[in-house]
């Protein structure tokens, strides 16, 4: 009964970042404007490519993109474990990409100085992750149905914005509410408020 429950929770058609809405997600829309929009002569790279999605707008945007992903799903995306040490050279790319990533890591504070080693000075890193402790994880946990139960069984971090913070200290860190017709980012009451963590680094 409980499984049917949450199979059911994760079609709800509001965008709250789940099954049925993840490849459009405004968490997603909002790191995707937060890319330069002239990559010309610039280099990026996408971990957790999956399909190419993101892949495709980096490149559409002028950069040359590298794509990585622990199960490559496309011709030219390489095979990368993240949890690994980055097989590439300090200050490589202008742009790293890792959206819905972090969460699936043994260690995502490790990645993500890895990420600071291969990003250029002047360079973004743009990452989503879920929000474990918005309102409605909470209500959802006082029925015996917490983020662990909810999220995908291959999540390893249940994030809160104390926990983000700890990791990323000097992002910029943004949400969205409400989750359905208007979708207005914001920059507080994220703990409780938004579904998805967008987590900004200029280095």
């Amino acid at each position: 009964m409980a499984s049917t429950l949450i199979d059911l929770l994760k079609k709800i058609p509001i965008d709250l970042g789940q099954e049925s809405v993840a490849d459009r997600t405004e968490g997603k829309q909002i790191a995707l404007r937060l890319v330069p929009s002239d990559g010309q002569g610039k280099s990026a790279l996408d971990v957790g490519a999956r399909m190419g999605e993101q892949t495709r707008f980096l490149t559409q945007r002028g950069y040359s993109v590298t794509s990585v992903d622990i199960e490559p799903r496309f011709e030219g995306c390489l095979s990368m474990d993240a949890n690994q040490p980055l097989p590439f050279e300090d200050n490589q790319f202008d742009l790293i990409w890792c959206s819905e990533v972090i969460e699936h890591l043994q260690d995502p504070a490790h990645c993500i100085s890895e990420f600071r080693r291969i990003t250029r000075s002047g360079g973004q890193i743009i990452m989503t992750t879920p929000n474990s402790y918005a309102w409605f994880f909470r209500l959802f946990a006082l029925f015996g149905l917490p983020p662990e139960r909810l999220q995908r069984a291959d999540h390893i971090h249940f994030f809160s914005l104390d926990e983000v913070r700890d990791i990323a200290p000097d992002a910029d860190l943004y949400g969205y509410f409400p989750y359905m017709l208007i979708k207005r980012t914001i920059r507080k009451s994220l703990n409780l408020l938004t579904p998805t963590f967008i987590i900004h680094i200029k280095t």
